[in-house]
């Protein structure tokens, strides 16, 4: 039986970044609606994480867990050793290929020899591996961070002195080196942007040395099925730079695991391993036409591998020409149903020739709620007609079908959009500005620290996927209450700047006996009046003049504390738990 009577977890795709310490690195929050559009009919991306890290086994970095004790997992995927039979005499060395297999042959000139190899493939020199030492900050005790740790991947050269790489390999950076092919010198790296949501960052080095003799790689088309594709980079295993060779299996859109996004994606069945990620994957010509970020860990799959195809790549890196920074993928923020059965078409006046999804619910932030309504049938968008199953006949790739979220993906923030809806049997149009969308419960931090205020003892802070992780565990779907996950899942934001604050814990003191039990409860208002977001009720409780302190809690519980005392009680709880602020800098503001 699976907890709570819930299916068994789907296949696991994993990020793929190689850690040199013992600390695991966050895995990437869920969601139900496509980060391109809210469509949840595309893709589900639930039950999703980053690639597991051992763990270190120093006491001190144990985290709290909250909810029901874990069962112990049995370990299936088992890593297995190539035996010697199996190992066919190639003339690689390196990932170069040095021509056929034959009898030796003295070379007069190694050196010679060798610098005819690297010229053969200049692609693989624009390969670096990339260096980062990482600190997370503690969601749970967030006026700290915890032990930081290191990890190495793979990225690549492109032109304008800019180096790419995923956003998962310098989540949390501290520092970032690169070192070049062939070289034994680190060179100190600055990030110029990253995308949360496409798993991409750029970076630069100011070095000049660095860029002598490296040329950037050429992008190109986006392959086909069958094309052949080489992925290189620097995965465990080994030190020098790795090759592996596969096909394109699959083009469509795919869940971004570290970014909780729906975009473009391939499969491919080259191996890719922990370090590849952030390596490019080369065609038959030496362009590059992807960027490997995520392989499928599980029992029955074998050589499953993910690549950021270029039209996502050229999205982030136009953005941050365009705009100086990276702003996201804009999406159309509504929720909508597939139109395929026949009777719910008629019933919504739809014609037999008409095609297109039903609008079930509409985000109350988007711009988009101020002229569509949920019912509305959405029959095209930017000229390109919607099936009844959410797809569309894009210029995609000829004879196949995708779901529409992909052109909405092609847009950039700010952009404006053609919407065709039908509403009680008449055709409307509608010019629609596109935005990002704004969680209740966000799925990641973009590498802020997260917000907390404390009083009395009692710790608030804004809950946010990271925060559930943290305090559950990566198993948190199954071990957060249930109501904290329906409103990740299902609840929309009223306003931009809407929060869901919970009491944390209780740092237990003389002035809060009785309310030591209440951990992650929702504050739904102060002395009658509702709390909108952390700043908001931090603003309230400094500025509070009322005798008491009374916070109503869902569940229909009450804290109620005198408001002087209370105030003054937080100085010392503070010294006693080494805490430098009572609330975090950004609260300050």
């Amino acid at each position: 039986m699976g907890k709570r009577g819930r299916k068994p977890k789907p296949p696991i795709p994993e990020t793929l970044d190689s850690p040199t310490t013992t600390v695991a690195s966050p895995p990437p929050p869920p969601i139900t609606t496509a980060a391109t559009g809210l469509d949840d009919a595309v893709f589900s991306v639930s039950n999703v994480e980053i690639i597991e890290q051992p763990q270190a086994s120093h006491p001190h970095q144990e985290g709290r867990r909250r909810g029901r004790p874990k069962k112990l997992r049995k370990l299936t995927d088992n890593p297995e050793i190539m035996t010697p039979s199996r190992r066919v005499p190639r003339a690689v060395d390196n990932g170069e290929h040095k021509g056929s297999v034959g009898p030796a042959v003295a070379v007069s000139d190694p050196g010679a020899a060798w610098e005819g190899v690297a010229r053969a493939v200049p692609a693989m020199d624009a390969v670096v591996k990339v260096f980062c030492v990482h600190t997370e900050p503690n969601f749970s005790l967030p006026w700290q961070r915890k032990r930081q740790y290191s990890s190495s991947s793979s990225g690549f050269v492109i032109g304008g002195r800019r180096v790419l790489t995923n956003a998962h390999s310098v989540e949390h950076y501290t520092q970032v080196k690169l070192k070049k092919r062939g070289s034994d010198t680190k060179y100190l790296a600055t990030v110029l942007a990253i995308g949360t949501e496409c798993d991409i960052a750029m970076l630069t080095v100011d070095d000049d040395e660095f860029w002598d003799g490296v040329s950037p790689v050429e992008f190109g088309d986006l392959p086909a099925l069958q094309d052949s594709v080489t992925v290189v980079g620097y995965p465990i295993g080994g030190d020098t730079i790795s090759v592996t060779s596969g096909v394109v299996s699959r083009i469509e859109i795919l869940s971004y695991v570290h970014g909780s996004t729906e975009l473009l994606g391939l499969q491919i069945d080259a191996a890719i391993n922990s370090g590849n990620s952030g390596g490019p994957a080369f065609n038959d010509r030496g362009n590059c036409v992807g960027i490997a970020f995520q392989s499928l860990k599980h029992e029955d799959a074998e050589n499953i591998g993910y690549v950021i195809p270029t039209p996502v790549i050229m999205h982030f890196i136009q953005d941050y020409e365009k705009n100086g920074a990276y702003t996201g993928f804009p999406i159309l923020g509504v929720e909508w149903q597939k139109m395929e059965n026949p009777d719910l078409r008629m019933s919504m006046g739809m014609k037999p020739d008409q095609k297109g999804v039903r609008i079930r619910r509409i985000d109350p932030t988007a711009p988009e709620s101020q002229v569509l309504k949920p019912s509305d049938i959405i029959l095209s968008f930017d000229g390109v007609n919607i099936a009844n199953d959410g797809t569309g006949m894009f210029p995609f790739r000829h004879g196949e079908r995708i779901g529409f979220s992909y052109l909405i993906s092609q847009k950039y923030t700010g952009d404006n959009s053609v919407v065709k809806v039908l509403r009680n049997s008449e055709i409307l149009n509608f010019d629609i500005k596109l935005a990002s969308h704004k969680r209740l419960i966000p799925a990641h931090n973009k590498g802020r620290p997260p917000s907390y205020y404390i009083v009395a003892g009692f710790v608030f802070t804004a809950v946010s996927v990271p925060y559930l992780r943290s305090e559950y565990g990566k198993d948190y779907e199954f071990e957060a209450p249930v109501k904290l996950l329906d409103k990740m899942l299902h609840s929309l934001p009223q306003s931009p700047d809407e929060q869901l604050v919970v009491v944390s814990q209780v740092l237990v003191a003389d002035i809060n006996i009785g309310y030591e039990e209440i951990v992650n409860t929702q504050v739904l208002a102060l002395n009658g009046k509702p709390v909108k977001n952390l700043k908001n009720l931090a603003s309230m409780v400094e500025e509070c003049e009322d005798e008491f302190l009374k916070f109503d809690l869902e569940y229909q519980q009450m804290v109620v504390l005198r408001t002087n005392t209370a105030k003054a009680a937080t100085l010392d709880i503070l010294a006693t738990h080494c805490i430098p602020s009572a609330m975090s800098d950004d609260l300050k503001t």
